[in-house]
């Protein structure tokens, strides 16, 4: 089965989880059929995804015609022969029960076509398991969705041991229709990645750490949150997902509860959901100091996710790459976590783990095989020029970018790189981006630059409104030289708009060269409700791409617009669909690098310089660079290839 050939979509569970993948998947434009056991149930979740397709119409996200149609793709049920009758995918989102989930796979593997693939939304439980309940082990995959599911990019898929390439490749492919980014799990272990990563090493080793008199609560949740910059501490997080859900992953697996969870579970303090678990939201909740956790040490959580994250790389799970971004993605670390690690140094790491084990004897603090061997091969990490990333032969390290150059075509593609905050432009990437254009600029394999957003929901969502509260005016000075740099750059820069470009994303996109954009994406300058306007050149470079009309009603009432309505002003300059997105930007970057470098780059600085300056004074420019071009190597190269009939080999001389 291909892509194009999944038609129907069914989802068995209609609560929160499952509600959620069936909104998405009718967004995506399938027929979907939300299946749960009692009227009830359906009715709710139902009533659920309407509320939020109003919401996200409300909000502009969407449009109102767009969430009727999607309402409209979705037909609840009981009966469950019905619902997968005619199904090409069925996405299981039932209660963490192995028993209950063992029984419906083998029930729905009677009633569904032989060609349907048949995935679980588990968190946790074994997916080869459940393939051995069909007869259909190789049609079986994992396709673990996070909460909220409209809103979290991630999807891990899966590999059950029976699974098959054609199975995991479909279920990647429709998992970016979705819009949502997939990493494959490539073996079926407790917890795959995210919870592996997270539960053990961290909620329950803080857990462990307050059990044992180490640190209270407050200290490390506002340690995490204020000085590692995470959303939020382990206890707040457990608050917010569910206390029970953790414990219920660790006691199917067999693990030790920490006391402080047990008395929680025993007592019935679940979290938010029950009004109270490790804080009290009847009263404040969580409400703690700065200062709390200065002096905590957050080493342990460290050294034990990272040697959580090398054992998935030593046993073949994943890889250090797919790994950090399912935990920005999934987790919103602030960056991935074997990343950090390198900064932080392997060794300090393996030491850490050493005093653990050393202390109180557990086997979680035994070191992987993996990490002692880099340790002892001297790979460990940023200062060592190598970890589980190069470092030594590559240009300076970004933390809020990504930079790849294809030298063979000429193509540097740079990726704005906060995919948990939707790209957002901090003071780090305001600081980094001038520099990278500038180091692209001068370098000589390079001829055209790609600005990307990564995390597939966005280009960039705008400045990082966190930042409002916290500094003065005059900190955002730099904002002139930020969102000029794509204009000051020699280079033609291309904006590959790929999800919401919004406020300063939709300011930076228009101070390139290009802007080319799939068709899901939307634009927008919304800064009008904060009471703001835009302040990186939004009213000036918009006024003079769309004109007054069009600058003041995309700034005035601050609604997004879609990428075809952005073409259709001028603002958009190319529209591709979503599937083929990324081959046709590549596609455009290479044609536009193929041509001769110094005549693209005196074209830009003319028309841009133009712009600004008399009709005379602009065609005096454009004579004086004609005449220059007389004089290269380029030239010459283009005329006698022209005569000769093939295609000219420019190399910028």
């Amino acid at each position: 089965m291909k892509l194009d050939d999944i038609k129907t979509i069914t989802v068995l569970g209609a609560g929160t989880m499952g509600h959620g993948i069936a909104e998405v998947a009718a967004l995506a434009g399938y027929k979907v059929k939300m299946r749960d056991i009692t009227e009830e149930f359906v009715k709710k979740g139902y009533d659920q995804i309407a509320w939020s397709l109003k919401k996200l119409a409300e909000k502009g996200t969407i449009s109102p015609e767009k969430a009727d149609a999607a309402l409209k793709l979705i037909t609840p049920l009981v009966d469950l022969k019905e619902a997968v009758a005619d199904a090409d995918v069925v996405i299981e989102a039932a209660p963490e029960i192995m028993s209950l989930k063992l029984a419906l796979f083998r029930e729905v593997d009677t009633l569904s076509p032989p060609h349907a693939v048949l995935a679980s939304n588990t968190s946790s439980l074994s997916i080869s398991e459940l393939g051995k309940a069909t007869q259909r082990p190789d049609k079986v995959v994992g396709m673990h969705f996070f909460n909220p599911v409209v809103r979290m990019a991630l999807v891990e898929v899966i590999r059950g041991e029976k699974t098959s390439e054609e199975t995991m490749q479909l279920i990647v492919e429709l998992t970016k229709k979705l819009g949502k980014t997939p990493i494959r799990v490539e073996k079926d272990v407790r917890g795959f990645i995210v919870n592996r990563i997270l539960i053990g090493p961290y909620l329950f080793e803080a857990a462990w750490m307050v059990s044992r008199g180490e640190a209270t609560i407050e200290e490390i949740d506002s340690r995490m949150r204020y000085y590692e910059n995470f959303p939020m501490g382990p206890f707040e997080l457990q608050d917010l997902t569910g206390i029970d859900v953790g414990y219920n992953i660790m006691k199917e697996a067999g693990f030790d509860i920490p006391p402080i969870i047990e008395q929680a579970i025993k007592e019935g303090r679940l979290g938010r959901k029950t009004g109270r678990g490790f804080y009290n939201y009847k009263d404040g909740g969580a409400n703690y100091s700065r200062e709390a956790g200065q002096r905590f040490d957050p080493m342990p959580f460290y050294a034990l996710m990272t040697n959580q994250a090398a054992w998935l790389i030593e046993h073949g799970v994943s890889t250090a790459d797919q790994i950090d971004l399912a935990c920005q993605l999934g987790l919103n670390f602030p960056e991935g976590i074997l990343r950090r690690a390198d900064r932080i140094g392997l060794d300090k790491i393996v030491h850490t783990l050493d005093e653990l084990y050393a202390k109180h004897k557990a086997e979680r603090y035994q070191a992987t095989a993996l990490l002692r061997q880099m340790v002892q091969a001297g790979k460990t990490g940023e200062a060592a020029g190598e970890g589980f990333y190069q470092y030594k032969s590559q240009r300076p390290e970004y933390q809020t970018l990504k930079i790849e150059i294809d030298r063979k075509t000429y193509v540097a593609y740079v990726t704005l790189n906060r995919p948990q905050r939707l790209n957002a432009i901090n003071a780090e990437m305001r600081q980094e981006l001038p520099k990278a254009l500038d180091e692209l600029g001068k370098d000589p394999d390079v001829r055209v630059i790609v600005l990307k957003g990564a995390g597939g929901k966005a280009f960039s969502a705008g400045a990082d409104i966190t930042e409002f509260t916290q500094g003065k005016p005059y900190q955002f000075i730099e904002l002139g030289e930020f969102f000029r740099a794509p204009e000051l750059c020699p280079k033609p820069v291309i904006a590959a708009i790929d999800g919401f470009a919004l406020g300063g994303g939709l300011e930076l996109a228009l101070a390139c060269d290009f802007r080319l954009a799939s068709k899901r994406s939307e634009v927008g300058q919304p800064e009008i409700h904060l009471g703001l306007i835009p302040g990186g050149g939004g009213t000036q470079r918009l006024l003079r791409v769309v004109g007054p009309s069009r600058a003041k009603e995309l700034c005035m009432l601050g609604e997004r617009i879609s990428a075809e309505q952005a073409a259709q002003w001028g603002l958009i300059d190319h529209v591709y669909e979503n599937e083929t997105f990324e081959h046709e930007v590549k596609a455009f970057a290479e044609k536009l690098a193929s041509r001769a470098p110094i005549a693209v780059r005196f074209t830009k600085e003319i028309i841009n310089a133009g712009a600004d300056c008399s009709l005379d004074a602009a065609l005096l420019l454009e004579r004086e660079a004609f005449a220059l071009l007389f004089t290269t190597e380029d030239m010459t190269e283009g005329v006698n290839a022209f005569l000769s009939k093939k295609k000219p080999e420019f190399k910028g001389r």
